[in-house]
């Protein structure tokens, strides 16, 4: 009898596991699926362009985007409420923002600067020269009364008087670019509108350096490394790394199948072996080997949207913001 029931037990937990592996495939990977991204709700149907949280208030972010948009969250990111602007009748498209203390600025377009010392309760507006190259594309806070403003042609400027005058950082343009991203420290790389070349800029140098794209695909996007190095995105799904301290020499060239052929759109770390791209069609692909191996994080596999841009605060505070309001939150568990 007790030899029947056995042999029953044995079966029926045979049984249990065709049926759960019929189900998820294997144990492990269903586990796996859950994912680290989650879509966050935003009270407006606007398309995101910048992301800010207070380093020492890690609860109080800012979002800014199409239409004017500005949004506030005291609550890490989980929720956010609309802030208006009385900006006239003019429609502004807020590229930018940053703090540093109870100081923020913000960019926009048409040519716009906006200036608070109120923790963003009042904003004023900065008169801006009509012979200013190009539009204010984005802005750093760099303490009291200063920030470092740079145009969409690459103009880079500073100041230290909350705005009402300018220092040239770089005495020429460097024309209209398709991206621009600066490092932590102050260092720049623009990409040409069509792709064909990047220039680099770091403080001290009085011009930007022109450098040709190694590759037959066209340069989508570009950034620098914790370690002193760059990274590049390609047309057709390709990521390239240089080596250190050289912004001409490169290692080999990936196309990770991950990728699923569509474009790669931007990268960030998350720590020295955490690396992270975001594409288009909700793609989202991840290395845990600083770049050398990639996996796809199906997570946001239905966020139904390009996803334009990656921030990471810390190792464990992420967001992705993307098309068609799209805004999602890393969560590390």
């Amino acid at each position: 009898m007790k030899k029947s029931i056995k042999r029953f037990l044995s079966s029926f937990s045979i049984c249990v596991l065709l049926v759960c592996l019929t189900l998820f495939g294997n144990i492990p990977s269903a586990l796996a699926s859950t994912g680290s991204w989650h879509k966050v709700d935003l009270p407006v149907a606007i398309t995101p362009l910048d992301l800010w949280f207070d380093k020492y208030d890690p609860n109080h972010g800012w979002l800014v985007g199409t239409d004017a948009t500005l949004l506030e969250s005291t609550d890490g990111g989980n929720t956010w409420e609309e802030r208006k602007l009385d900006l006239g009748d003019s429609i502004y498209r807020f590229s930018s923002i940053s703090f540093s203390g109870n100081e923020g600025w913000i960019t926009g377009q048409p040519a716009l600067l906006l200036h608070t010392t109120d923790s963003g309760k009042s904003w004023s507006r900065i008169g801006l020269s009509s012979k200013l190259p190009g539009d204010p594309f984005a802005i750093v806070a760099q303490g009291r009364n200063s920030a470092e403003m740079v145009t969409d042609l690459g103009a880079i400027y500073s100041t230290q008087d909350a705005g009402q005058n300018w220092r040239a950082l770089v005495t020429q343009a460097v024309g209209n670019a398709r991206n621009l991203n600066r490092s932590a420290d102050g260092r720049y790389v623009a990409i040409s509108a069509n792709g064909n070349f990047y220039s680099t800029w770091q403080p001290g140098d009085m011009t930007w350096i022109q450098h040709n794209r190694n590759s037959s695909r066209r340069v989508q996007n570009m950034g620098y490394t914790p370690d002193n190095r760059l990274w590049m995105l390609n047309r057709g799904g390709q990521v390239q790394f240089s080596e250190v301290g050289e912004f001409d020499t490169w290692e080999k060239k990936q196309t990770p199948k991950e990728g699923g052929g569509f474009g790669l759109l931007d990268l960030a770390y998350q720590d020295e072996n955490n690396v992270w791209i975001s594409g288009g069609s909700s793609r989202l692909i991840h290395s845990e080997d600083g770049g050398k191996t990639w996996k796809r994080d199906d997570s946001t596999a239905n966020a139904g949207a390009n996803l334009y841009k990656i921030y990471f605060f810390s190792s464990d505070r992420g967001f992705v913001i993307g098309q068609n309001g799209t805004l999602l939150a890393y969560s590390p568990d």
